[in-house]
């Protein structure tokens, strides 16, 4: 008698479009699923905000982008809201707003694992279900400072990316046995190195005799950018630069029409992000957990213009103590720091391989090992490590 096929397992992954890094790590995770245990999950991702939540929480999506254009202001509610009492009482003032919300949430979508992604669902969720429980993960992906949201002690394991994240969830109460680092989850195509990069940069027009300055300002261009950029074009340096504008059309068309000094290419949203990493030699971007560790992957030496204040403070220190890369907020200071790169190979060489020593290439890989253990899926890969 042939064997019955088991029942795939359901797997939640609860999320929102408040950046792009929620969805990104989301997607690494179900790929990854995937790739070590084909045919056994059902994954279904939910932005819990846009799908869900009441009016005006439910346009949160929406408002994220011009609320990290005033970065001060968005540093003083991180702050203010940051820690475990403030957070506490923010949450016990919203939950009898969200409650039904969060009913329906858990009520439409029966899962045999559930993976949350942003910080803002744990605690609503956990106190959902507290009684009928379906085993609950944490995907933290915020690197270094990470909020109080993030951390509800009843979630059965948190997974951080970095050891300060650990120590962060461990002061707010999450016990030590429940917290595990692994690192932030990033898609496949990272995980793997591209074919010969020569052979990308030959495609692309670009000289192979010149370091490649590789210039992003995120999926939808932003911060200065455009200062960053300009500035390095007036150094005049020896160089070829590439700028990625994302979908900022308004971006590209200016830097399109700069007065150039220099070999350069200027595009827009890209999927070949791992290929442009690849045939670089150095990276400028702002201090988003998941370009920093795509670029820890790709050995790149970073150049952090930009941050968000609260979130992303801690990102900067870890590179920079790492000696991966440097913090130039200014635009003068970014040509300092890429000037010394172009013209000092070995101090480049340096801070690639500072780079690649910090990199976590199979982080999605061994989180999708973890989900699976939890959800009652043997893992052998995990038990044997």
């Amino acid at each position: 008698m042939p064997a019955v096929p088991a029942a795939r397992k359901r797997g939640l992954f609860l999320f929102s479009d408040t950046g792009g890094g929620h969805r990104s790590a989301t997607l690494a995770l179900i790929e990854a699923l995937g790739l070590e245990f084909p045919d056994t999950f059902d994954c279904k991702m939910v932005d819990v905000f846009r799908d869900y939540l009441p009016a005006p929480l439910r346009y949160a999506p929406e408002m994220y982008p011009p609320m990290t254009k005033f970065p001060e202001t968005w540093a003083i509610s991180y702050k203010a809201t940051d820690g475990k009492r403030r957070a506490r009482a923010v949450i016990r003032v919203l939950f009898p707003y969200v409650a039904r919300a969060i009913r329906r949430l858990y009520r439409e979508n029966p899962a045999d694992i559930i993976v949350s992604v942003h910080p803002l669902v744990n605690t609503g969720v956990l106190r959902t279900m507290k009684t009928n429980p379906t085993p609950f993960m944490t995907v933290v992906t915020d690197m270094v400072t990470t909020h109080a949201f993030w951390f509800d002690r009843r979630a059965d394991l948190v997974v951080v990316p970095t050891d300060e994240a650990r120590e962060v969830a461990v002061e707010y109460g999450i016990p030590e046995g429940n917290v595990r680092v692994v690192g932030l989850p990033v898609a496949e195509r990272f995980r793997v190195p591209p074919d010969d990069p020569m052979t990308f940069r030959d495609a692309e027009g670009w000289r192979r005799d010149l370091p490649v300055i590789l210039v992003v300002g995120g999926g939808d261009g932003m911060g200065p950018m455009e200062a960053v950029v300009r500035a390095v074009n007036d150094a005049r340096l020896d160089a070829t630069l590439v700028a990625i504008c994302g979908r900022n059309e308004a971006l590209q068309e200016r830097l399109r029409g700069l007065a150039w000094n220099m070999p350069h290419h200027v595009y827009g949203f890209t999927t070949q992000m791992p290929e442009f990493m690849a045939a670089a030699d150095m990276l400028i971007t702002k201090a988003g957990p998941g370009t920093i560790s795509e670029g820890f992957i790709a050995g790149l030496p970073l150049v952090l213009y930009s941050r968000l204040p609260g979130q992303e403070d801690g990102n900067v220190a870890y590179v920079v103590k790492k000696k991966a890369g440097v913090w130039a907020p200014r635009p003068h200071q970014v040509v300092d720091a890429v000037r010394r790169w172009v013209n000092d190979p070995a101090a480049r060489r340096s801070a690639a391989e500072a780079s690649r020593r910090v990199a976590k290439p199979d982080a999605a890989r061994q989180i999708a090992r973890i989900i699976a253990d939890r959800a009652g899926v043997y893992s052998a890969a995990l038990r044997s490590g």
